[in-house]
C-alpha cells in the first residue's frame, strides 16, 4: 500500500463520515482514526515496518474470510473480512445465499458486505454445514466479527 491509497482512504473515511478505518493483510496493519478535528490520528508503533506488497495481490474479497475454531464449540466460525453492512441476499427480493442447515464448500457465497459503496461477495472457505447465522441482514460489522458458525465435514 502506497501514500496515495491512504490518502484515498482518508478521503473516504472523511466523505462517508467514518472515524477509524482498519485493514490487516498478511505482515501488512493500518488502523486510522480521525481526531476531534476531523484530521486523521495514526496509531501504529514508531518501530512497525511494512514489506513491498506484491502487485499480484488477489483483491481484499478474495482473500476476505478468516476461520478460527473456537473452544467450546468445536466448530468453525466464518467472520467478517472488513467493516460494512452484511446482507444475505443479492437483492431484497431474491432468496438469501444460505440457511441453517445448509451445506457449504469453500467456493459458497454466504453473503456479501457492502463497503464504500462496493458489494464484496462473501465465501465460506470452509466445507460443513451452517449452524448459525449469527448477524441480521442489513446490519453493519465490524472487521472479525463472526458473521456464520459451521460444523466441519
Amino acid at each position: 500500500m502506497d501514500l496515495k491509497d491512504i490518502k484515498a482512504i482518508i478521503d473516504l473515511m472523511k466523505k462517508n463520515s467514518l472515524t477509524e478505518f482498519e485493514l490487516e493483510r498478511q505482515d501488512f496493519k493500518i488502523k486510522l482514526k480521525r481526531g476531534g478535528n476531523g484530521a486523521p490520528a495514526y496509531d501504529e508503533p514508531a518501530h512497525l515496518t511494512y514489506p513491498a506488497v506484491p502487485a499480484s495481490l488477489p483483491p481484499p474479497a478474495a482473500t476476505a474470510v478468516r476461520l478460527a475454531e473456537p473452544p467450546s464449540a468445536g466448530g468453525l466460525e466464518i467472520k467478517s473480512p472488513m467493516i460494512g453492512t452484511f446482507y444475505r441476499s443479492a437483492s431484497p427480493e431474491a432468496a438469501p445465499y444460505v440457511e441453517v442447515g445448509a451445506e457449504v464448500g469453500p467456493d459458497t457465497v454466504v453473503c456479501i458486505i457492502e463497503a464504500m459503496k462496493v458489494m464484496n461477495e462473501i465465501k465460506a472457505e470452509v466445507r460443513g454445514v451452517l449452524t448459525q447465522i449469527c448477524v441480521d441482514n442489513a446490519r453493519p460489522v465490524e472487521f472479525g466479527q463472526v458473521l456464520f458458525k459451521v460444523r466441519p465435514l
